[in-house]
């Protein structure tokens, strides 16, 4: 994303890993990639609410975190992306899970209820990129 997007566009990332995320801006710095992409280290839910507070908007959001949190991230998302801007959802197919009525554990279940919120959002268009492990691309409207 950081190699495709505008001379001045910025990439923010959310994370609570500060191991993961020095390893992440040594690649960053290596693409040279290192002042387009900022790391922000706290709970999303809380950056997210802040973004909010602060009536900051973005064309495409990009979730990808703790499942319980999904719905979370998406509502806040919703209010923090543009009209016309996307909203991409990483895991949804959950290794295939999702399909597989035998599989009801708590983390797959919880990834079906996220997957029929969206389907019966109307304030999307939306569809699921079967690619890796399912990702699901909503534009606002």
């Amino acid at each position: 994303m950081g190699l495709s997007i505008s001379k001045d566009g910025k990439i923010i990332c959310l994370d609570i890993n500060e191991k993961t995320s020095k390893v992440a801006m040594n690649f960053f710095k290596k693409a040279n990639l290192d002042k387009k992409i900022n790391i922000i280290l706290a709970p999303a839910i809380k950056s997210l609410n802040k973004f909010k507070k602060d009536k900051k908007k973005f064309d495409m959001i990009f979730i990808d975190g703790d499942k319980e949190n999904y719905k979370n991230y998406y509502d806040l998302s919703l209010e923090l992306v543009k009209k016309n801007g996307f909203i991409l959802v990483d895991n949804v197919l959950w290794h295939g899970d999702v399909a597989d009525p035998n599989k009801n554990d708590r983390l797959t279940n919880i990834i079906r209820e996220f997957n029929s919120f969206i389907k019966k959002d109307d304030r999307v268009e939306k569809t699921i990129l079967p690619l890796g492990d399912g990702v699901t691309i909503c534009r606002k409207i």
